[in-house]
Formats: structure tokens, C-alpha cells, sequence
């Protein structure tokens, strides 16, 4: 079986080291070694991390986040490519189910944080993979949206998401639909139809997990 989420945080790790601690990432006020440090505390500090879902544990997250972003960047990229055995969600028994479309989204946060990106030709099998996951993600991200959204992947296939009201389609690769679900509008090839004031308002929707 193909492990996605395992060659995705292989080419995230790489490209860090590739491009620095500074370089800039999608996600907005942060550079790499802040998303670096992000990934150590999603993973090897559950006291901290659930302050990532959690608003009161929030300030107490951040703190965490900030200490391990300072240290060496080498050893901190060290220890996002190679996460714990012990880890409640990067173990080898949920790692393809929790960490496929982690990596892939934060790989293209690096890939597409500066200029003159384009986007990959995935693996016809990594393509799969993401569609399966894109419903979830739909139904979460769309949960509260006031507006049917259609999402549709040509060649994989179409789901409705939203609370209803007017018809809304969204349309591109499952890679380029996970990033726009995922609050990554922005940067996302995706072709949005429908009403020009509700389309306006998904494409600018606070929108993510």
C-alpha cells in the first residue's frame, strides 16, 4: 500500500531544508520554522496540542509552539520528518488516515508561500486519496456556509456540502479542493460559480478544519 502521508512529510522535510527557517509559508504570519514547530507540537506534545482545536488552551499551545520554534532548525526539521511510534497521530496504525492531507496541505504552504509556484501533477494515487477525504473536510468546512456548495472533482466525482440557499459549484483537482476547503482560497486552482456575492463570500469565507 502507498504511504502518502509518509513520502508527503519526506518532501516537506526536504523543502525546509531546502529554503530555510525563514522562507515564507501560505499560512499567514508565519515562516517555516513556525509551521516546523507546529508540526513538533501536533505530534510530540499532546498537553500542548490540544490547544490547536481548543480556544481556552490556545495561549498556553502558542507558548509551546514559540520555545520549540527557537531552537536548532536542523533538529527541528529533524523531528518533523521523523515523528514518534508512541504518537496519538502520527503511530504507525492511524498515520495514512490522519497525516495524508496534514503534510500535503502544509507542503504546499511551503511550496506556495513565495512567488513563481506551480501547481504538482500528483500521483494518480495520491489523487484518490485526497477525493476520499474531501467529503469530510467539506462537510466540516461548509458546515455553517449559508449556500449549497456543490464540490466537484472531474474524474472523481461530486458532493454537496453547506446549510443551503443559493447553488454554489466549486470545481478543480482534490488537491486544490482540500486547500480551499482548508482555509487556503487564496492560492487554490479552483473555478467557483454561482452567484457573484455568494461566490465572493466562500472564496473570502473563513473556512478550515
Amino acid at each position: 500500500m502507498s504511504r502518502y502521508a509518509r513520502s508527503e512529510r519526506a518532501a516537506l522535510a526536504d523543502l525546509m531544508l531546502d529554503v530555510g527557517p525563514d522562507a515564507p509559508t501560505v499560512n499567514t504570519g508565519w515562516v517555516t520554522r513556525d509551521l516546523a514547530a507546529h508540526l513538533v507540537v501536533r505530534e510530540r506534545r499532546p498537553d500542548a496540542a490540544a490547544g490547536i482545536l481548543l480556544p481556552p488552551l490556545a495561549g498556553y499551545a502558542e507558548r509551546v509552539r514559540r520555545r520549540i520554534a527557537a531552537g536548532n532548525w536542523a533538529d527541528l526539521v529533524g523531528q518533523v520528518r521523523r515523528p514518534p511510534l508512541w504518537s496519538p497521530v502520527s503511530n504507525p496504525l492511524v498515520d495514512e488516515l490522519t497525516n495524508t492531507i496534514e503534510f500535503f496541505i502544509h507542503h504546499e504552504d511551503v511550496r506556495r508561500g513565495g512567488p513563481d509556484w506551480q501547481p504538482r501533477v500528483l500521483p494518480a494515487g495520491l489523487d484518490a486519496a485526497l477525493w476520499r477525504r474531501v467529503g469530510p473536510v467539506a462537510r466540516l468546512a461548509l458546515r455553517r456556509f449559508p449556500a449549497t456548495v456543490a464540490v466537484r472533482a472531474p474524474g472523481h466525482g461530486q458532493l454537496d456540502a453547506g446549510r443551503g440557499g443559493d447553488r454554489l459549484e466549486v470545481v478543480g483537482a482534490p488537491g486544490e479542493l482540500v486547500l480551499f476547503l482548508s482555509g487556503r482560497q487564496r492560492v487554490a486552482r479552483v473555478e467557483v460559480d454561482g452567484p457573484p456575492p455568494a461566490a465572493e463570500r466562500l472564496r473570502t469565507a473563513s473556512l478550515g478544519f
